[in-house]
């Protein structure tokens, strides 16, 4: 393919661990300069396109500054999720003071991951993954990365090939991006790396002592199909919690969680009219921001007092409310909805303190439940069903968990958590298929997870069930922040609001383990971005 190369840089603008964004002719690249050596690699996230030169340069890797995900500078490899490509690497010479990078003549920056070939000689396993989230993608291409050249199949009940969860209630809601826009890869890259992809199944049960899946088939109308498996990996997701009260059968009462559930309510909303939206959750109050844009009058009905205060607490939890009022959206707090009014569809909402509320659609968001029911021969956790996991995330012999439905070891607390996070059930997906493929790689992630609502963007770092006091360091009202969420003088979670590059800098300094000391924190996040740790070589 032809080449084109540019002079990009001299060899003094840059010094030993700092990277910059430059251009051959119409094509950025992210150069960084390392042990006194140049690198150039494509210069944005394989995930959202994110400018990696706004992110944070630590060691061999950036830190992407909206989701963190990491590349090794050198190679371009991606390193950590959510994105699922790597980036391409360009050649780099050096003529006098000159940096010249020589890169295609057509190139996107991307590149797919080195897989192995689907071999059944060499390797007549096979390995079956449930599941066709964040988890099981990235478990299924982990598994070739990783080496595996035995049989994959991935079951899902979707009819859908895997796609991007987390835009259906952003983005693709709002109509910023588009229904083909939405899968996360071709018909063609499955095939091209024999990865069977089984749609409209169901699974039934799962015996581990046989080794066996039975599931059936909503498209043939079959049940009692039957799957033999020597290493399997569960990651089936949550299904919505509904409400179990008088008139909950009514048409038009629905929950978001698969891609037919946002294209229901966003047919329904073409109608415009009231919306009421149970549960103040995230998915909740991204739907009631969605709602709002699509032109309906949007009801939040919710028995907490401020919208995320167990999360995040009274002030931050009072920024989201003011600016969905800002826009629209009505509250009613301290409340629970207690009766759906109707013929055959929804038309009104009762309260539990009488009040009625007109409702054309009502949307239900108040959590998910493990949809871990099929299980036999694992102990499930009587809290919630989940499925507890070691630090390797394995439940036991041959079976492996991830995402939404893990309860696993938290390596910085030791407490066993369950996060329902999209970018940790890529991370967990990821490290369960090494372990799949024979490796013993401990599961170390940091939660992550972000939410725009209208033009309030968060980001949240960590996990804090309760914390002794929050540090803001930022103007809350001007949505531009860092929060420290600290207990018994640890940091144990963040959020943050329009400070990319710090927070990228505070997740690495976490992930690392490197205290955040109370000290520093009243100081400001300019002295933390200052001790990043850029030439420690992790």
């Amino acid at each position: 393919m032809k080449q084109i190369e540019a002079v990009v840089a001299n060899i003094n603008d840059l010094n030993d661990g700092e990277m910059r964004q430059v251009a051959v002719g119409e094509t950025e690249i992210l150069l960084t300069r390392l042990d006194g050596k140049f690198h150039a690699i494509g210069a944005h996230c394989s995930h959202y396109k994110a400018p990696l030169a706004e992110g944070v340069l630590s060691g061999h890797h950036v830190v992407c500054p909206w989701h963190n995900a990491y590349f090794d500078v050198r190679t371009g490899d991606q390193l950590e999720p959510p994105g699922l490509d790597s980036l391409a690497c360009y050649q780099v010479r050096i003529e006098g003071e000159n940096v010249i990078v020589s890169i295609p003549e057509k190139t996107t920056g991307l590149r797919s991951p080195a897989m192995a070939q689907f071999n059944p000689d060499a390797d007549g396993r096979t390995f079956v993954i449930l599941g066709a989230g964040a988890a099981g993608v990235h478990a299924a291409e982990t598994l070739r990365v990783a080496g595996y050249q035995g049989r994959i199949v991935m079951l899902t009940q979707d009819d859908r090939l895997p796609y991007d969860r987390t835009k259906l209630s952003k983005d693709y809601f709002i109509g910023e991006t588009s229904s083909e826009e939405m899968p996360l890869r071709s018909p063609d890259f499955y095939k091209e790396h024999a990865i069977e992809v089984l749609l409209n199944k169901r699974v039934e049960q799962v015996q581990t002592t046989a080794k066996a899946i039975t599931f059936s088939d909503s498209n043939a109308g079959t049940s009692g199909d039957s799957l033999n498996y020597d290493a399997l990996l569960v990651a089936t997701g949550g299904k919505p919690l509904q409400l179990d009260i008088p008139g909950a059968d009514l048409q038009n009462i629905l929950t978001l969680r698969s891609f037919d559930d946002t294209d229901r309510i966003l047919a329904l909303s073409k109608q415009k009219g009231q919306a009421v939206v149970i549960g103040s959750s995230f998915i909740g109050m991204e739907t009631a921001a969605g709602l709002s844009q699509h032109g309906l009058q949007v009801t939040v009905v919710s028995p907490d007092s401020v919208p995320f205060k167990k999360i995040l607490g009274e002030e931050i939890g009072k920024i989201f409310q003011q600016v969905h009022e800002e826009n629209g959206v009505s509250f009613k707090l301290g409340r629970k909805a207690v009766q759906f009014e109707g013929s055959d569809k929804v038309e009104a909402v009762i309260l539990d303190n009488g009040d009625r509320l007109k409702a054309d659609i009502v949307i239900v968001g108040i959590g998910v439940q493990p949809a871990t029911d099929f299980l036999q021969g694992i102990d499930l956790h009587p809290k919630d069903g989940s499925v507890v996991v070691d630090e390797y995330l394995r439940a036991a012999d041959g079976i492996y968990a991830a995402g939404d439905i893990a309860r696993y070891p938290d390596w910085r607390t030791s407490e066993s958590l369950r996060v329902e996070h999209w970018r940790v059930a890529a991370q967990q997906g990821r490290i369960a298929a090494h372990n799949m493929a024979g490796k013993a790689v401990k599961f170390k992630g940091l939660p992550l997870f972000w939410t725009m609502q209208f033009e309030f963007p968060l980001r949240y770092i960590g996990h804090a069930e309760s914390w002794d006091e929050i540090i803001v360091d930022g103007d809350l009202q001007k949505q531009e922040f860092i929060a420290f969420y600290v207990k018994n003088n640890q940091v144990l979670a963040v959020a943050t609001s329009h400070k990319d590059t710090e927070t990228a800098a505070i997740s690495e300094l976490m992930r690392l383990n490197q205290a955040l000391t109370i000290e520093e924190l009243r100081r400001g996040t300019v002295d933390l971005i200052q001790r990043q740790p850029v030439n420690n070589k992790q």
